[in-house]
């Protein structure tokens, strides 16, 4: 049997999924990156799995993540999101979601593209962390305290340095998974070829 990192609860197939898929590879994609922050900001105060369960609702709530259409939406849209129980019915939140889409095309247009203006805080490789124990376990980085500070200056909310940490593991910026668990290394051999400082 494959081992794991240690906070995969092994009694949830969709959690495995998502660990075994998805979590800390690197992703390049704008519109991957704009739900992935939408994620981690409606994260903040509750369980990474809890939003998890909802993730449908997200994508059903803030069209598909098209940054676009939800940079769009307006007041009377929050007001119906408040009704649907297929998110976090908080308002700051989905309002701080239409408010991030804003300042995110606005980073598209000023870098052309976030994922360029992401990776550049690592320096267009990732960080791959020695995590032998949960000792080794962090919750926020300089380089988080860093991101979060510039996004905060560029208006967005609900991202403070722990969110954006969770965010940097989430989408491989940086590779947490445990030192013995099974997709570390495949991670890492499958982007040995790729060359991040080109990303368009």
């Amino acid at each position: 049997m494959n081992r794991r990192c240690s906070w995969v609860d092994q009694s949830k197939p969709d959690y495995i999924e998502y660990h075994d898929k998805e979590w800390g590879k690197p992703v390049l994609n704008d519109k991957s990156l704009f739900e992935f922050l939408t994620l981690e900001s409606a994260q903040a105060g509750l369980s990474w799995y809890t939003i998890l369960k909802k993730r449908e609702g997200y994508r059903q709530a803030f069209h598909n993540f098209d940054v676009q259409k939800v940079s769009q939406m307006t007041e009377q849209d929050i007001e119906r999101l408040l009704t649907f129980d297929g998110i976090i019915r908080n308002r700051a939140k989905i309002a701080a979601t239409i408010n991030n889409a804003r300042h995110f095309i606005e980073i598209q247009q000023a870098f052309g593209s976030f994922a360029r203006y992401q990776w550049g805080f690592v320096d267009y490789q990732p960080i791959v962390n020695k995590m032998r124990d949960k000792q080794d376990a962090v919750a926020t980085s300089e380089i988080s305290d860093k991101f979060a500070k510039d996004l905060k200056k560029r208006g967005f909310k609900f991202l403070g340095s722990t969110t954006v940490y969770a965010h940097m593991q989430a989408c491989g910026m940086v590779n947490d998974h445990a030192d013995d668990c099974f997709c570390k290394q495949a991670i890492i051999d499958s982007y040995a070829s790729l060359d991040f400082s080109k990303i368009e």
